[in-house]
């Protein structure tokens, strides 16, 4: 080859490096590209993707949903994602504005949608905590998919029908397992209000919550405080049930006037990594009730 040709060569090819690692971090992917906002969504959504999609998740373990802030890589991945799955509810009241940045077109599956929300007007987003309301999810994440590729229909409906299954069996399993904690006992204090639906569900009562609200985005006045402690001495609660990765400051001040217990292993809005005790949706759920009962029976 001529050394002018070699030239020509090399600039060419110093243009493409510098074209490519001006390009978003996005790890290659074959087929439709499919993102979940949550992790526990993500699980849901891969349950019933099964080997036809690999699906990416947007938060990271143990990152709050309510406080998250999209980074430019998050940004980029959703800008070339072909199918975003968001629980919906407004727990995800950074999304909007991602979305104007990110650009493109892409389907928006809502994995609560059709479901009512037991408070008013603020709604509580929270619904995935009974597992019957996740089999609403899971209809809404099979549909969607099927609407982005219709030619996996058939693999999408088996492993929707499979999930719902078990999602069933789930719900017979905690109904045995709260059948350990008397009625009187079932009285729940937490970080913030994301037991709702769970409570309803099985027959717990939700006495209060540190942080007033549906959100960990606020902090509680000494007057919600004061009133909590007051609660939670009238009631005879036996614990405060803390979520991993929440500060534990204002719950160890409750706890040391009225002497109740401090329980930091609750997960409801993050999964673990797989080596952890709550690497899945259902195993979330049920490392949260053998910790229930463990504690109130």
């Amino acid at each position: 080859m001529k050394k002018n040709n070699w030239f020509f060569l090399l600039i060419l090819t110093g243009i493409f490096l510098f074209l490519s690692a001006c390009q978003p971090n996005i790890p290659p992917q074959d087929g439709l590209r499919v993102i979940a906002v949550e992790n526990f969504l993500a699980d849901m959504t891969q349950r019933v993707a099964g080997d036809r999609v690999k699906v990416q998740t947007l938060i990271p373990i143990n990152v709050d949903p309510h406080a998250f802030e999209p980074t430019p890589h998050d940004i980029a991945n959703i800008s070339e994602s072909q199918v975003l799955v968001i629980n919906g509810g407004g727990i995800e009241t950074w999304l909007n504005p991602v979305l104007n940045n990110a650009g493109g077109q892409r389907l928006i599956i809502e994995a609560s949608k059709g479901l009512k929300s037991r408070s008013a007007p603020e709604i509580d987003p929270h619904f995935w905590m009974d597992p019957n309301n996740s089999i609403t999810y899971i209809k809404n994440i099979r549909d969607g998919l099927i609407k982005a590729d219709p030619a996996g229909a058939a693999q999408y409906q088996a492993n929707a029908d499979d999930y719902i299954q078990q999602l069933k069996e789930l719900d017979r399993w905690i109904n045995e397992q709260v059948k350990q904690i008397p009625p009187e006992k079932r009285l729940l204090v937490t970080n913030h209000e994301s037991l709702g639906y769970f409570a309803d569900r099985y027959g717990f009562k939700v006495i209060g919550t540190i942080i007033p609200g549906f959100s960990t985005d606020s902090a509680p006045s000494a007057q919600e405080i004061a009133r909590l402690i007051n609660q939670i001495r009238a009631t005879g609660s036996k614990a405060v049930f803390i979520e991993v990765g929440a500060n534990q400051d204002m719950a160890r001040q409750i706890a040391s006037e009225t002497g109740v217990r401090v329980v930091t292993n609750l997960y409801t809005e993050s999964l673990t990594d797989a080596n952890g005790p709550a690497p899945s949706y259902i195993e979330m759920l049920k490392m949260d009730v053998a910790t229930m009962v463990q504690v109130l029976k």
